[in-house]
């Protein structure tokens, strides 16, 4: 990894690899600022150059699903675990798989949908458009891994060219 310390920039930052047919990528984030919205750059482009670079399948609705679902989860891992934010994107056959580490062991509970609820319906969000869902302690922390499929359903309109 290289380390890149400047301002609001990522801490370290794993170059793309392909292999095969598995692109990955890896960013480590300060949980201020505006990491949020760089997590979400981070995926688009490396979707990006996924479909760009290597040929791989990627739909439009698949970069804005996966853009959701970074947004959610690194919002949650702003806002309830301290220090950095560990976000891995890797793309496997005809799935992307979001992956966010924090320091807080805690794992989520989805809520019971409730339309009157203001917030915290994120979780909910990121499992009804997930293909895969895992949420598992590790030694330090937790990771949350979130299976996007990079192509549409049928009847939901094509792959971008």
């Amino acid at each position: 990894m290289r380390a890149v310390v400047a301002g609001p920039h990522p801490l370290e930052e794993d170059e793309t690899a392909l292999d095969g047919r598995s692109a990955h990528f890896t960013v480590a984030l300060a949980a201020d600022g505006p990491c949020i919205a760089q997590a979400r750059h981070k995926a688009a482009t490396f979707l990006g150059h996924a479909q760009a670079e290597h040929d791989l399948p990627v739909s439009q609705r698949a970069t804005d699903l996966t853009q959701l679902v970074v947004s959610e989860l690194v919002t949650n891992a702003r806002k309830y675990a301290p220090g950095p934010i560990l976000m891995t994107l890797r793309v496997t056959g005809e799935t992307v798989e979001v992956s966010v580490w924090d320091s807080d062991p805690v794992l989520p509970v989805a809520r019971a949908a409730d339309a009157g609820r203001v917030g915290q319906h994120g979780l909910e969000i990121v499992m009804a458009v997930a293909q895969s869902f895992e949420a598992r302690r590790e030694p330090v922390g937790k990771r949350i891994s979130v299976g996007v499929a990079l192509l549409d359903a049928p009847g939901l309109g094509s792959a971008a060219a």
